[in-house]
């Protein structure tokens, strides 16, 4: 049983072919309904590009790295719009921004899912800046991006930084990961409560781990290629990354009978 005193999600295995099979599905809701998919992708793209256009106003491009690294973890909130376009697909219903937006703002719990996604994207940024002030100096800058890049790659304390990054930046993503994957679009599918959400997540993970590591690996290596250009490859990939994730969700979560 759940806090909230429900029947806790009923979980099952999936394979690599399940998650094939979910791309091959995301790819289907995305030519159905490419507006809302480039919508959104938009809407994500742009803000990466707002946020990158900050850092350089205040000096601080040597961030842009990280931050198109991070940005990945919260891939899960933003496509949050997408996995009720394909629910209503899923179900012929009409689909509707006004509908998506009611039906996000119809599920209260949804607030603190997206409230530990941000909190982890923060967690993953001051991080980096502690690395940075630990291993190039506590007043480290950078004039470009060019500059920092030379220092990371070409100095030991640059290679340092950039293992213990990464590695952080790993554990981060997947810790984020193994709590999202299946509790947004779980949260939207049924009335449960989040701390249930993210406990059948990872419950999801557990069981089948190997493939659910493979489908992490393929959503941030897709994300962070796509976020190279400006985030414009964002554009695209995350549409058909989140349809994909709701496929992925029916495979894992058992339905209500």
């Amino acid at each position: 049983m759940s806090i909230s005193g429900k029947v806790d999600p009923v979980v099952r295995p999936v394979a690599a072919t399940d998650i094939a099979e979910a791309l091959v599905e995301g790819l289907r809701d995305f030519q159905a309904l490419p507006l809302y998919g480039l919508c959104f992708g938009a809407l994500y793209a742009g803000g990466g590009i707002a946020i990158m256009l900050c850092l350089t106003a205040f000096g601080m491009v040597y961030l842009v790295y990280p931050l198109a690294a991070g940005f990945a973890l919260i891939g899960p909130f933003v496509a949050i719009g997408l996995y009720e376009v394909s629910r209503r697909r899923e179900r012929g219903e009409p689909v509707s921004f006004g509908a998506i937006w009611s039906a996000i703002r119809s599920r209260s719990e949804i607030g603190w899912m997206a409230f530990v996604t941000l909190f982890v994207f923060v967690i993953w940024m001051y991080q980096v800046r502690l690395l940075i002030a630990l291993l190039l100096g506590l007043n480290a800058s950078f004039s470009n991006l060019q500059e920092f890049m030379t220092v990371v790659l070409t100095t030991n304390e640059g290679l340092l930084f950039l293992a213990i990054g990464n590695a952080v930046g790993a554990a981060l993503s997947l810790i984020l990961f193994s709590l999202t994957v299946v509790s947004f679009p779980l949260l939207l599918d049924r009335e449960v409560d989040f701390v249930t959400a993210m406990v059948t997540s990872v419950r999801a993970v557990v069981t089948s781990p190997l493939p659910m590591i493979g489908w992490a690996a393929v959503i941030v290596m897709l994300l962070i290629v796509s976020a190279l250009p400006y985030f414009l490859g964002l554009v695209v990939t995350l549409p058909v990354l989140g349809h994909a994730t709701w496929h992925l969700y029916r495979r894992l979560v058992v339905p209500v009978p």
